[in-house]
């Protein structure tokens, strides 16, 4: 891990060379006061010397003036490192977790993600800034005090070191306890964050708002904060003590070393001014000493913040491109399964990770779903789907119907069998590639907190104006962006808010037609929005689908009429392949969703089926 931490501040080589150079010249000004007051006593004075006085007067401005000068050249270069170790470790998290699969974010708490890529970063970067700088210097000073002090008088130097075991035996023990501690911080202001995401966002303020739950939510929140703060004290309650007894052994030292010093100028061994710059060179040897010995108490809990940022970058990804992956160009649109066996109970989130020092292993066998993966969401699965033809996707809920169509685009990845786009391998393919050729309108449409126009450029950026009014107008909603007072540049919201169902499902469509795919895929598009609303979208539809690959979860009669092809599936296998009649006429699965799904009381095309 320590070499992991290295790579990363090598990359700012010329700021660490900066931090020790300048590290080295604080410490031996900071040598200079004593030397220059013990001359003072021993020799200005008693000589009557005044220019010698004035000159050491001189030296006495200076040095603190040098000193801050280097220690601002100090600050900054340490500042660079340590904002920028941020910025590379915020950027290697959030580009590992944009490749993890769909499992993943569905298995973690978005807070937990948030509190990895603030507080573990920032806990890093004072690690570099802080920890290291600060040992870097104890280090430097100790060993230039240590130099000095045994050139002036080596018996008191001995004797002052002799206290030195006591600091390593309290460092041990306090250091062990604050890592601990640390850790639990950590992984409290994670379930704090975690706990914040999800009540403080629009979807969670308003369930909690529904259900008359605010009381509830405040005693949760109150039962974390109050963990946070705990943990806090206890840190602080721990670091006290441990400070205290650094200083009660740091004074024992001094003490010891005043009472042999005194007794020996008295016997005139040495002089008054080598016990006074000894004495100030105690302070210049304990602080740091002290610092040393709190350094692998603080070492021991920075690294904690370095351990939980690793322990997400070695997560593995699902969703892998490979090496030699082929680029998608022309696409005719076929898309088929052969054999295809698929699980969700091998998704993890972060309770995947492997605390350093720990190991894992995940077996599988052949009679039944991988080690950890309970049952199958898909067994066995083959259809072929022709270039142009409009397929739908039937099934009691629960099914397997959504799953099979995150399967074509990369959303997860087959445990058995192949999917394949074109007779290519989709696992052969590269992502883009693959999102480039696929577009999908869920029935949960997101939209960024932005305006229209830029939530339509999300499909491609360098879309002009006169393309985003053709796409809307091929979605039925340029009229409605165009009657709000600001136009395609009207801000949206929280994930849309501030727009009807049918309105994002409308601006969704908007954005798959202008990013042109070979192939689509619409899970739902239409559930749950009132009739005028469903005939707008349905009509965009008919635009969107012609021409195109098109797999389509069918919840609507109208939809399954249109299909050149039905695909009945329950519980993750295909039971049912046929046109409308001819399913019907098998009197199967399909026959009796139609009696009690699509044709009850007479109402026939406005019963939704169930997924």
């Amino acid at each position: 891990m320590l070499r992991r931490v290295l790579d990363y501040g090598l990359v700012y080589k010329k700021e660490m060379v900066i931090v020790l150079v300048t590290i080295v010249i604080i410490s031996l000004l900071t040598l200079l006061p004593p030397l220059l007051i013990g001359d003072l006593i021993d020799n200005a004075i008693p000589n009557e010397n005044l220019g010698r006085v004035t000159w050491l007067g001189v030296g006495m401005v200076l040095v603190p003036l040098l000193n801050g000068a280097f220690g601002v050249l100090q600050r900054w270069a340490s500042a660079t490192i340590g904002e920028g170790i941020i910025f590379d470790l915020r950027r290697a998290l959030f580009g590992h977790l944009q490749r993890m699969s769909l499992g993943f974010f569905t298995a973690t708490r978005t807070g937990e993600l948030m509190s990895r890529l603030n507080n573990d970063v920032v806990g890093a970067q004072q690690a570099v800034t802080g920890t290291f700088v600060t040992l870097a210097a104890n280090i430097v000073s100790v060993i230039a005090t240590l130099v000095v002090m045994a050139l002036l008088e080596w018996r008191l130097t001995a004797l002052a070191l002799a206290i030195l075991p006591l600091f390593i035996v309290v460092s041990r023990r306090v250091g062990r306890m604050l890592r601990k501690v640390r850790r639990d911080q950590l992984e409290e202001n994670a379930e704090m964050n975690a706990l914040m995401q999800e009540t403080l966002g629009v979807s969670g303020a308003l369930l909690v708002k529904l259900f008359g739950r605010t009381d509830y939510e405040d005693d949760r929140f109150r039962t974390r904060a109050r963990a946070v703060a705990d943990l806090g004290v206890r840190q602080a309650t721990i670091g006290r003590w441990f400070f205290m007894a650094l200083g009660v052994m740091s004074a024992l030292g001094t003490a010891v070393v005043f009472w042999i010093g005194a007794v020996m100028v008295i016997n005139d061994d040495i002089t008054v001014g080598v016990i006074v710059a000894l004495s100030f060179y105690l302070n210049n040897l304990y602080g740091p000493l002290s610092g040393l010995t709190n350094a692998r108490v603080e070492f021991a809990t920075s690294l904690v913040s370095f351990e939980r940022v690793f322990e997400v970058l070695d997560l593995e990804r699902e969703i892998v491109e490979q090496e030699d992956a082929e680029d998608l160009d022309e696409i005719n649109g076929e898309v088929s399964f052969d054999g295809v066996w698929f699980t969700y109970g091998g998704q993890q989130g972060l309770q995947a990770i492997k605390r350093y020092g720990w190991s894992g292993v995940t077996e599988g066998d052949d009679g039944a779903a991988p080690s950890g993966r309970d049952t199958w969401a898909l067994r066995n699965v083959s259809f072929r789907v022709q270039p142009g033809e409009l397929v739908a996707l039937v099934g009691p809920s629960g099914a397997g119907k959504t799953t099979s169509t995150y399967l074509v685009p990369r959303i997860y990845d087959a445990d058995r069998g192949a999917v394949r786009i074109d007779g290519h391998d989709v696992r052969r393919l590269t992502l883009e590639s693959l999102a480039r050729a696929i577009g999908v309108v869920t029935q949960e449409t997101y939209l960024f907190h932005d305006t229209i126009a830029a939530n339509l450029r999300y499909a491609r950026p360098d879309a002009t104006d006169d393309d985003l009014r053709a796409a809307a107008s091929a979605a039925n909603i340029s009229e409605l962006i165009e009657s709000l007072p600001d136009g395609y540049e009207t801000v949206v919201g929280e994930r849309g808010y501030r727009l009807s169902g049918g309105e994002k499902q409308r601006i969704a469509i908007a954005r798959v037609i202008l990013k042109d795919p070979r192939i689509l895929i619409l899970d739902e598009a239409t559930s749950h929005l009132d009739a005028h609303a469903e005939a707008l979208i349905q009509d965009a539809l008919v635009r969107v689908m012609e021409g195109r690959t098109s797999l389509v979860i069918a919840h609507r009669l109208s939809t399954i009429l249109a299909a050149d092809r039905i695909l009945v599936i329950d519980g993750g296998e295909l039971v049912e392949t046929g046109a409308h009649e001819e399913l019907l006429a098998a009197d199967g699965l399909y026959a009796s969703l139609y009696r009690t799904q699509f044709a009850g009381n007479g109402v026939v095309g406005e019963t939704e089926a169930r997924r």
